[in-house]
């Protein structure tokens, strides 16, 4: 696999379209060994990053040179990730506190859009709440999970080349979904045009700057290959900021998952996983975890004769 060929440099900031860039960090990935399975949700190569770049103007942080387009559409649309699913009734609770959340926003729900929908648990559980669910998803086998699973119809495709969304749209939720990607703002001013006046967007992300990543250092969780961007307080309210939304909460958000999940995380603890008994044990076993470096952000699309006199 040619550099070339899968790379290519940036001059302007993705976020704030400044030219006052520094080197961030160096990457650590082998390109040559670059496979779809690296690009999993549950992947847990901890510390492998992409040659990193800090926009001065605004502290984001991004690949540089980045993956091209093609290859991560190529990637994404291959995955496979049973993993992920196998641990649905964490990631369904993790989910009930953001859907409460948009509830106390929007007690009338309406229709929510899940962007990087995945399997269609958040969808799956929205529509068991009263919500009318709609997403989009890359993964060509999410798609199938979620169609055979939840009987929830994902869209199959990349978000920003969707043009068919009316602008009626309640919530928008991005869980995990904009480090992934390398045109943050074209993503959001897309969610911004397809939200209600009023309608709310919600962002789940890692915090560069959180204490946990401070401490864990280049083996942070969040250092993976499958991110193409960090974010700071700073840089995300400019990148909302600037895609037209006001923004309403920040807080930290917390991690539901089996013990079992984990303990699969880190190989020293494989043995504790090693007969299909144990494997049971731990995964009856729900834990909470605020490691608090990620952010929940929500956002409001205004109304056009708020603020006026």
């Amino acid at each position: 696999m040619s550099k070339n060929s899968i790379l290519e440099t940036i001059m302007e900031c993705p976020v704030c379209g400044s030219q006052i860039l520094q080197i961030y960090k160096k990457g650590t990935l082998n390109l040559d060994s670059l496979s779809e399975e690296q690009f999993k949700i549950t992947d847990n190569a901890y510390g492998n990053t992409w040659d990193l770049t800090q926009c001065k103007n605004c502290s984001y942080v991004f690949a540089n040179p980045r993956p091209t387009p093609a290859l991560i559409d190529s990637m994404y649309m291959k995955i496979e990730d049973p993993d992920y699913e196998d641990e649905a009734s964490g990631r369904e609770k993790n989910f009930k506190r953001i859907l409460s959340r948009l509830e106390k926003i929007h007690p009338e729900k309406g229709v929510l859009f899940d962007v990087g929908a995945a399997t269609g648990i958040l969808l799956n559980t929205a529509r068991e709440r009263g919500w009318h669910p709609a997403g989009v998803e890359t993964s060509q086998w999410a798609v199938k999970v979620a169609e055979e699973k939840y009987s929830i119809m994902v869209q199959q495709g990349n978000f920003t080349s969707l043009d068919s969304l009316p602008n009626m749209i309640t919530a928008v939720t991005m869980v995990d979904f904009i480090e992934h990607i390398f045109n943050p703002f074209t993503a959001v001013s897309h969610a911004h045009r397809i939200l209600k006046p009023g309608g709310t967007l919600c962002v789940v992300t890692p915090d560069l700057n959180s204490l946990a990543a401070r401490i864990a250092g280049q083996k942070w969780w969040h250092f993976r290959p499958a991110h193409l961007a960090y974010f700071t307080k700073k840089s995300l309210t400019y990148l909302l900021e600037r895609s037209g939304f006001q923004i309403i909460k920040f807080k930290r958000y917390s991690w539901s998952f089996s013990a079992y999940y984990i303990l699969s995380r880190k190989p020293v603890f494989k043995f504790l996983l090693k007969n299909k008994r144990m494997a049971s044990f731990w995964k009856k076993i729900p834990v909470k975890l605020a490691l608090l470096d990620s952010y929940e952000v929500y956002a409001r699309k205004e109304k056009k004769n708020e603020g006026l006199l």
